[in-house]
């Protein structure tokens, strides 16, 4: 058989039965290429040259093959040589697996111990943070969180087994005279120091924490009675009266306690609390350093305060308050030299109310300086209505509580009262306590300085009552020491031989200060202190204190002051 363009198609035979199938994928190939090119319609020649040579590249390919079989047969031990060489390659790929697997695994060891570490650090972080919000910064004593906790689970533990416990609530006497005069970090370490004598005293199942500030409350469980828990307290109180070696200097301070009894006081922690601090209050206004069971006619007293404070509150826009004046005299000439201004308030229902009852009141509360400003505008007002009128009562002398001097508008409001009344700043005298003082010595140094500057008189009240040190006055631009009565009362008196009153007015004397001895009651006193040179005298030997119409009456009266050395 011949194709189209003359040429024989290839046989069965003259391929062999080996390529009996190359021979029909050339016949089919053939077949299209011929039904391509008439579909087409190609009549060139150069299209069917172009398919007779893709046919015999085709036919060359299909040789080819033959060829690459029979080659593949004689070269069967090549094969065995590659594959052996192909083993070597794997075995190498699969050490070098080996090798990455291995490293993965210690990879893996070290994150795993890394990772258990660090949930160890995070855990012990939770309980460092569970601890700091049970426990107290300073002295690492349970905080009242804490406290409330394991009073309530107390109770409910007393309560099933009948048993009773008490609750003391604990208020250091003179801890804010030491805090003001040695500073905030001697007042820390004192705190510290009292917390741990605090767990040494109580028993192990009891529990002592700080309520705050110089407070502190400790939970008895299982008292017998009221004596088995006064033996308690004593110890603590003991404890705490014992002299503390603090910044070189020896600390003593006391303690005030008051206590409460479940179930007579309270059936509940806030309430077992609340009446312990009461008692702990009514401690402190019948003397300090003791301890005071709670008894319910002292919500009394505490209602009482609450008044006091309501009344307060509306005494100013009452016009309740008054001055009174003490009159101030030279010792030697027996000369009026100034007076004192001191609050009298009288109330419209009770009448007048004693200091002691209401300025404790007023300092807690935050009154004390709203009236503070009263008092020393309406002093400033009235020296210059004496002045005025032609007497001459000398410098009027106003105290400064804490919270007044360490206000921010302070001096401001010193200088407008001052320029309102009129009053020359040399008349004017500022009573401030050792403690405000020493609170912050650089501060108070300052502020000192600046109303030095305005020209008015400063004073250090109560002197010598305080822990502060001496060297510090003469940072202090001081006119006059004020010595506390306390000191004064002793001299004549049993065993009393005036050795602080001498002290104070010789120092007093060397850094060129004037003293004023306050408290003088008995000629006795008079003679001692003139005989040691003290300027000027203040107390009932010479008047008690008097409403402004009196004290300038007494301004006016002959040998008003004639008490003299």
């Amino acid at each position: 058989m011949t194709s189209n363009n003359g040429m024989p198609f290839p046989t069965e035979r003259g391929f062999g039965e080996r390529n009996d199938i190359a021979d029909r994928r050339v016949d089919a190939l053939a077949r299209d290429t011929i039904l391509l090119v008439r579909e087409r319609q190609m009549s060139t020649r150069e299209s069917l040259v172009r398919s007779r040579e893709e046919t015999m590249d085709k036919r060359d390919n299909l040789a080819q093959e033959r060829e690459h079989t029979l080659g593949t047969r004689e070269s069967g031990v090549g094969d065995h040589e590659r594959g052996m060489r192909e083993a070597e390659r794997l075995k190498r790929v699969l050490e070098s697996h080996i090798v990455k697997l291995r490293q993965a695994n210690e990879h893996l060891v070290i994150t795993t111990v890394r990772t258990q570490a660090m949930a160890e650090q995070i855990q012990q972080a939770r309980d460092r943070m569970g601890h700091m919000a049970h426990h107290d910064f300073l002295t690492d004593l349970p905080n009242r969180l804490l406290l409330k906790e394991r009073l309530a689970q107390a109770i409910a533990l007393a309560q099933r087994k009948g048993h009773r416990l008490a609750v003391l609530f604990i208020d250091l006497d003179r801890f804010k005279v030491i805090n003001d005069s040695l500073g905030h970090a001697v007042g820390d370490q004192l705190l510290q120091e009292v917390g741990q004598r605090l767990l040494a005293a109580v028993r192990g199942s009891d529990t002592a924490g700080r309520q705050g500030g110089d407070e502190f409350v400790v939970l008895l469980t299982e008292v017998a009675n009221e004596r088995a828990v006064s033996e308690l307290t004593d110890k603590m109180c003991k404890a705490i009266a014992e002299p503390y070696q603090l910044a070189g200097q020896v600390v003593h301070i006391g303690a005030t306690i008051g206590i409460s009894i479940y179930p007579d006081d309270g059936d509940d922690a806030d309430t077992l609390i609340r009446n312990a601090d009461v008692a702990m209050y009514h401690g402190k206004l019948d003397g300090r350093d003791r301890c005071s069971f709670y008894r319910p006619e002292m919500n009394l007293r505490a209602v009482e305060r609450q008044r006091t404070e309501a009344d307060l509150h509306r005494a100013l826009d009452r016009g309740e308050f008054e001055l009174y004046y003490q009159p101030k005299v030279n010792l030697h000439t027996g000369a009026i030299t100034g007076s004192e201004a001191l609050l009298r308030w009288t109330h419209p229902e009770q009448g007048a109310v004693a200091p002691a009852r209401f300025i404790p009141v007023a300092e807690e509360c935050g009154l004390i300086v709203p009236i503070g400003r009263w008092v020393l505008r309406e002093a400033c007002l009235q020296a210059q209505r004496w002045n005025l009128a032609g007497l001459r009562p000398g410098s009027v002398a106003v105290n400064i509580s804490a919270l007044e001097f360490r206000h921010t508008d302070f001096v401001a409001g010193l200088r407008a009262v001052l320029a309102e009344s009129g009053l020359a700043p040399s008349s004017l005298e500022l009573e401030i306590t050792e403690g405000v003082l020493m609170r912050d010595v650089n501060a108070s140094a300052a502020i000192l300085h600046e109303l030095k500057a305005i020209g008015v008189m400063l004073a250090i009240d109560d002197f010598g009552t305080g822990y502060s040190s001496l060297s510090y006055l003469n940072q202090f631009p001081i006119d006059v020491l004020k010595i506390d009565q306390s000191f004064v009362r002793e001299i004549g008196a049993s065993g009393g031989d005036g050795v602080i009153v001498g002290a104070v007015i010789a120092m007093g004397s060397s850094l060129g200060q004037r003293v004023v001895a306050e408290g003088v009651e008995e000629r006795e006193q008079l003679q001692f202190l003139c005989a040691r040179q003290c300027q000027e005298g203040q107390g009932y030997l010479f008047s008690r204190p008097l409403s402004a119409h009196g004290f300038a009456a007494f301004l006016t009266r002959p040998g008003a002051a004639c008490l003299h050395c």
